[in-house]
């Protein structure tokens, strides 16, 4: 299977002058599941589409193995795409959805069933193959999308946000189903979502994007332990990470009273800026007694959720949301007030000016 290369691929809508993709520079390996994440408006759906011939790439180059597939149509890329509304003809049964672009190819009808027999068994829909969609639900119409892009054996699949209508229940099972799936088969895979719960959880490698703009490109856990930047560290993780500005005193951060200890050779790196950006995802936090150094936090709401329990609330003093992950069997009263200490090895410090991450 190729790999895909994105090299300061470019597009601006017709009207506008900000580029919906600025500049991308993206190298996708053979056989790897990269997914693009970002929130609305990023660009990943339109880097999605320029992949696929169906956006006008203004500037830069795309290209699939060593193909130069920039201003090529879409039916010459050998690609395959699954849409978030599966696209599926309401009038065809399974078989003939998951058949019909062989048919538009010539392939021979008997090298039609049986491909489409091994997707169907690949994806356990074969009872479903005389079925119309609208007998199926949400989940077996996906896996039938899935079936599609499967029997025309592509060099890549882009999938384009293909769990956003599901239920939260199916939508777990359902992407554990793709990533087995496309381990299985091996083809270089580029997944669009907002999501990044499902970016962690499928992506070989996750690039972020916001505002059109490149921002991170690595493994799921080096995303999150290694942000690059404080938007990348506040969108990676859920509950976010907890972001606070805190004034830079002699030793660390002061938060209110709080006086998060910060190593000298990190607080120097934030230059003329009289404060710095403190990360602390909830996990890093840690109830401390009375007394104790602590941020006071007012407690609004324990989330309980059986093996975790996140606390929300509002920090004294400063009057900013933390979330807190905290042990599930401890009693905590609304309106109590608790003392939640960062662990100093795992906090994460960003440049209140830059808002680059700052590394000793």
């Amino acid at each position: 299977m190729p790999t895909v290369s994105f090299k300061s691929a470019t597009r601006i809508y017709p009207g506008t002058k900000k580029p919906a993709v600025d500049k991308l520079d993206l190298e996708i390996e053979d056989g790897e599941f990269m997914v693009l994440v970002g929130p609305s408006g990023s660009g990943k759906s339109t880097a999605l589409r320029m992949l696929a011939g169906l956006e006008e790439v203004n500037e830069g180059t795309i290209y699939i193995g060593d193909r130069d597939v920039t201003h090529r149509p879409p039916k010459e890329r050998d690609i395959a795409m699954v849409f978030q509304n599966y696209a599926l003809y309401p009038h065809m049964s399974v078989a003939e959805n998951m058949g019909f672009a062989l048919k538009m190819q010539g392939i021979h009808k008997d090298e039609r069933a049986k491909r489409v027999q091994e997707a169907a068994k690949l994806l356990g829909i074969e009872e479903y193959l005389d079925r119309k969609p609208k007998a199926l639900s949400g989940g077996q119409r996906q896996r039938v999308a899935m079936g599609r892009a499967i029997v025309r054996d592509p060099h890549v699949f882009l999938m384009d946000e293909p769990l956003s209508n599901l239920d939260a229940k199916l939508r777990v099972a359902t992407r554990t189903q793709i990533a087995e799936l496309q381990n299985r088969l091996g083809v270089t895979t580029v997944y669009v979502t907002h999501d990044q719960v499902e970016a962690m959880t499928m992506g070989d490698r996750v690039a972020v994007l916001k505002d059109g703009l490149l921002q991170q490109v690595d493994t799921p856990l080096d995303l999150y332990d290694n942000p690059r930047n404080k938007f990348v560290a506040g969108f990676m993780g859920s509950p976010a990470m907890n972001l606070i500005d805190a004034e830079i005193a002699d030793g660390g951060a002061r938060i209110g009273d709080y006086l998060v200890p910060i190593p000298r050779e990190i607080l120097a790196k934030a230059g003329d800026d009289k404060t710095i950006t403190v990360g602390i995802r909830p996990e890093a936090f840690k109830v401390v007694p009375d007394g104790e150094a602590g941020l006071p936090v007012k407690v609004a709401l324990v989330e309980e959720l059986g093996a975790d329990a996140f606390l929300h609330g509002t920090a004294e003093h400063i009057g900013q949301q933390i979330v807190a992950r905290i042990d599930a069997r401890m009693h905590c009263e609304k309106g109590s007030t608790l003392h939640l200490a960062a662990q100093p090895e795992q906090l994460h410090l960003f440049s209140t000016s830059t808002e680059e991450r700052l590394t000793a």
